[in-house]
């Protein structure tokens, strides 16, 4: 016989994908027998470059990359395992109806530059009965017994592979040509006559096949029918794994179990799955940190008013939308981060009630901050209080005598506060955010990245938030880091005197821990 012949398009078409930070070394690539424009996911803040590769066929045998079929009957969740394990809601198309997938189609997993694993979506098993019959009538006509491999061999150069089996044949031509199959099955279905003919015909590759039972989530499903029904046709190694709402830790587990089937690919998969868990531990420490700024951005946000009520109420909006913006620019950037979409996670206005009036100027901690240490240079300073009398109509005596201590303690601060401190004196207020919107960002932050943690890639359904139960963000005490920004205006970015500093960045990432450990 004949070597086999590479399907129709079986080519590969290398991407570069969006750069990852310099710590996340791990890269996907796309290959697809026809190229097409499909937008990609970013991380934000980095320079994002795409670069089109010539076409080329891929060598059998590539030294260290192993090759894996992604086989099963139709609308069982091929493509959208593909686009969990690639984190790709672009990879592939993805429809409830039957045989969307019409053709094979390729990506490669890279860590650290080097090419892993290399998947294949093939085409659903469409009429695995009548091929197993045509088989079987094709070994007649030989007049000899076939193995398996041969008889699929035969197959495929038959008239029918072109024909009335074309979708069949592009399947176990491209599980031959593969190291193993992952045979993808919907629990959900009953296992019937033409699944188990679909299993007789992919074993007669004679590659090693891995079950991966898909939507174990579902309420009613046939998990045990199928654990049974796969034993008896001997395929012993199955995995479970929801293509929708995988484990935290499924796509890692995946892979060390196929090290166990694969065990000369065993170096490999470890590799791969010792990546993906760190990948995994640092996108959750950005996703913190994303929220901690966030909430220490609006806790440091003031705005200056009037005291008349037409110009409080009209601060007051301006402060609202500054904030929702704020937090919508964060959702964006998770959702990035995560490689999803905007529409992934419809807009839902911030609720913002409550202001806070007056001013953490004259907190004792932000006197120290200016250098102020009552005590010391104090009392000579309380005697200038009579020259700024004159400026001080609006405020109580007490508050004007401090004024007048500040002014002869340490006039450094001037530069930092000065703009404040006449404001307040001519008789501004500042408004700013109570705690009661931090506790709501904080909440609404967390439950965002607890969604995208365990959101698969293959999910259509828009992101809903679940109820949280972090009674210290509901009920107690915010973390000091909130009360420390609020003294800070200058640290919020929504500032017109914005000024990023070590001890602002120390503040988000220890706020960033505390929220990791709710």
């Amino acid at each position: 016989m004949s070597e086999i012949k590479p399907s129709q398009g079986d080519t590969i078409h290398d991407k570069t994908m969006p750069n990852q930070p310099s710590s996340a070394p791990l890269n996907k690539t796309p290959s697809q027998e026809e190229p097409s424009q499909q937008p990609t996911s970013m991380v934000s803040n980095q320079d994002i470059s795409s670069q089109q590769f010539p076409t080329k066929t891929t060598p059998q045998g590539e030294k260290g990359l192993l090759r894996l079929a992604v086989v099963g009957h139709t609308n069982t969740g091929k493509t959208s395992l593909l686009r969990t394990l690639l984190e790709d809601r672009h990879f592939g198309e993805v429809k409830d109806s039957a045989g969307t997938t019409r053709h094979v189609e390729g990506a490669r997993i890279r860590v650290n530059g080097q090419a892993l694993i290399e998947l294949f979506d093939t085409p659903g098993l469409e009429d695995g009965i009548g091929l197993l019959d045509y088989l079987e009538q094709l070994a007649q006509y030989a007049g000899q017994r076939l193995d398996g491999p041969e008889s699929i061999r035969v197959f495929l150069e038959s008239p029918e592979s072109q024909r009335r089996f074309e979708q069949e044949a592009r399947v176990l031509n491209k599980l031959l040509a593969c190291d193993a199959g992952l045979y993808v099955v919907d629990i959900r279905d009953p296992v019937l006559s033409k699944h188990k003919d679909e299993l007789a015909i992919l074993a007669r590759c004679g590659k090693p096949l891995v079950a991966i039972l898909n939507f174990i989530h579902s309420e009613h499903n046939y998990l045990s029918q199928w654990r049974d029904a796969l034993a008896r046709l001997g395929l012993h190694m199955s995995i479970e794994f929801d293509t929708v709402a995988p484990a935290l830790d499924g796509q890692e587990q995946l892979y060390q179990k196929l090290a166990l089937v694969l065990d000369s690919y065993a170096p490999q998969l470890s590799a791969l799955s010792a990546d993906i868990k760190q990948q995994r531990s640092l996108r959750r420490t950005i996703g913190f940190n994303m929220v901690a700024e966030l909430l220490i951005d609006v806790a440091a946000f003031k705005i200056a008013s009037q005291t008349d009520e037409q110009s409080m109420q009209q601060q007051w909006a301006v402060l609202q939308d500054k904030v929702r913006q704020r937090e919508q620019a964060c959702i964006n950037s998770l959702l990035t981060h995560y490689r999803f979409a905007a529409q992934d996670y419809p807009g839902q206005s911030l609720p913002i009630q409550g202001e806070r009036w007056g001013m953490d100027l004259f907190h004792p901690d932000a006197l120290l901050d200016m250098g102020i240490h009552v005590g010391k240079g104090f009392a000579a300073g309380a005697m200038a209080g009579a020259a700024v009398d004159v400026f001080t109509a609006g405020l109580s005596l007490g508050t004007a005598a401090l004024l007048g201590g500040i002014v002869g303690s340490v006039w450094q601060g001037a530069d930092k506060f000065g703009k404040r401190l006449m404001g307040r004196i001519q008789g501004y207020q500042e408004l700013s955010v109570d705690d009661g919107v931090l506790r709501l960002l904080a909440l609404r932050g967390l439950q965002l990245l607890d969604a995208l943690e365990r959101r698969g890639h293959a999910a259509q359904h828009a992101i809903q938030l679940s109820d949280s139960h972090i009674k210290q963000l509901k009920e107690g005490d915010l973390p000091e880091e909130i009360g420390l920004a609020r003294r800070h205006p200058e640290w919020s970015s929504l500032s017109e005197d914005y000024e990023r500093d070590r001890e602002r960045d120390m503040a988000i990432k220890s706020l960033a821990q505390q929220l990791r450990e709710q």
